[in-house]
């Protein structure tokens, strides 16, 4: 392959050959344990490179070249990419080793590179890592050949190639980019302001803030992004997803996020501008008997339900919005919308003080490991109290699929572009859209279920006189046969007519 700038298709085609090399003794939803770590270490030690050459015609001094202050990931001495190529037996051990090299001399990277059994020679032996090794020793992954945007790019397809093999696994770390781009409009990020996703996964909804600002023509450097991820691998990988972004300015850290929460101020949650997440659905583990004292107070609405963490979710997102300026967007189950008891209870409080903007209704099955239809929450900080809510029924909007439903960008937009209609005008649309009064959500005990607001208005069928008539007489056609049917019948048994 070329060692010029690389075109976007090649790079993809070929880190997804680099997944068929280990189909087999590697189960697809563990590929991105092995590639992605990998890959990233091509990438910095490519890099490395282009550095060092660049310092040298600086400098001419090799020792200067090496200098720390001269590379944004240092790369220690029996670390690099050729050291572990040259390796023949053990590769898994050296491999290993780099990695745990390279984390120890920058702080910013430990435990990047993942857990994976390098030395398990069963599931990888020598002659397959040896394989996957010289694969990607094929391609140079420097900036001067892969832009930090082509490179994330190909990042992002791959993570979607390995969640469509892994599939009811991979709603774990994956979230429809289509979703989360809906989302990322409705809370429409800007430079400076901070983001965080408490359940973010491989790191797409932080990225999509990226792509947001920089389609708006903003400096996507200027925000600051959180994270937090309980899942080692995911939460790896959702560090060198940035990385490989070029974005510098996030923290990514690893966690239970209702149990242990990592960004804190002092004795409280850190709070936010934007606050998006597609948290684990209707947790039944989630923390429960922690949160009757919570000491962040993130139970002040009341306890979500023992054996489902939805409202737990929502409520440590809520905590963590800023005054004024906070919003925030949330992938859940339907449920939330109507079920009763405790979570009645938190959800007539959240309508008391007009924080809930919006429900949006999606189609089913759009989402991997579950076929049931979600909805879109949003809420804002800096409402007055009783406020009316947006119902937007967007199920009919989506690409049906063999094994699972899509949704394009365009249809995304679309159903941004209802909600902003909606936003700019208060104009409605019959069975599509509608603003619900305070007054009216209270007769009805605060239920938030769709389709008790928006539905499609039931369409009577219309005909002409011709073909009424036609009908009809085709019916009084059949009619006589099965009445001559039934005479010859009887005939035949023996009954008098």
């Amino acid at each position: 392959m070329s060692q010029s700038t690389i075109k976007l298709q090649d790079i993809e085609r070929h880190l997804w050959e680099a997944a068929h090399i280990i189909t087999g003794p590697i189960d697809a939803s563990d590929y991105k344990t092995y590639i992605f770590p990998i890959l990233f270490f091509k990438r910095v030690c490519d890099v490395y490179n282009e550095e060092f050459e660049e310092a040298m015609e600086f400098y001419g001094d090799e020792e200067m070249a090496k200098a720390p202050e001269q590379h944004r990931i240092e790369v220690p001495e029996g670390c690099h990419w050729n050291d572990v190529i040259a390796a023949t037996k053990d590769v898994g051990k050296a491999l290993k080793a780099a990695f745990l090299g390279i984390e120890k001399t920058n702080d910013r990277l430990y435990g990047i590179f993942g857990d994976a059994p390098w030395t398990n020679k069963e599931r990888l032996p020598d002659h397959l890592l040896l394989q996957l090794l010289n694969h990607f020793n094929k391609i140079r992954l420097g900036v001067g050949h892969v832009r930090d945007d082509d490179m994330g790019r190909a990042y992002e397809y791959l993570i979607k190639r390995f969640a469509d093999k892994a599939n009811k696994k991979a709603g774990e770390f994956y979230t429809p980019r289509s979703i989360v781009r809906l989302m990322v409009n409705v809370l429409g990020p800007q430079p400076g302001e901070t983001v965080y996703d408490p359940a973010c996964g491989t790191g797409g909804m932080l990225l999509e803030t990226v792509h947001h600002v920089r389609e708006h023509g903003g400096d996507p450097r200027l925000l600051k992004l959180k994270g937090q991820e309980k899942n080692l691998t995911t939460e790896a990988i959702a560090r060198m997803n940035l990385y490989l972004h070029g974005m510098e300015d996030f923290e990514i850290r690893r966690g239970d996020t209702l149990r242990d929460p990592k960004f804190l101020t002092y004795d409280r949650l850190e709070q936010f501008d934007c606050v998006i997440a597609n948290p684990p659905f209707s947790l039944k583990e989630w923390g429960h008997e922690k949160w009757s004292s919570d000491p962040f107070n993130r139970h002040t609405f009341g306890l979500a339900p023992k054996t489902n963490g939805d409202f737990a979710w929502v409520m440590h997102m809520y905590t963590s919005m800023k005054e004024g300026s906070g919003r925030m967007a949330v992938v859940l189950p339907h449920g939330v919308l109507f079920r009763s008891g405790a979570e009645a209870k938190i959800r007539k409080k959240l309508l008391d003080l007009g924080t809930i903007e919006a429900v949006i209704g999606l189609a089913g099955n759009l989402f991997y490991g579950t076929g049931i239809p979600a909805s879109i929450l949003v809420l804002r900080k800096s409402v007055k109290a009783k406020s009316p809510v947006l119902f937007i029924n967007a199920e009919e909007i989506y690409t049906k699929g063999r094994a699972q439903n899509t949704m394009t960008t365009g249809q995304a937009d679309e159903i941004y572009q209802l909600y902003k209609k909606q936003k700019q005008s208060s104009f409605e649309e019959e069975g599509v859209t509608r603003w619900v009064e305070y007054a009216e959500l209270k007769e009805n005990d605060f239920n938030l279920n769709i389709a008790r607001y928006v539905q499609k208005p039931l369409e009577e069928e219309k005909i002409t006189v011709e073909e009424a008539l036609r009908d009809f007489k085709a019916k009084l056609a059949e009619l006589e046969t099965a009445e001559n049917e039934l005479e010859l019948l009887l005939e035949r048994e023996g009954f008098e007519l």
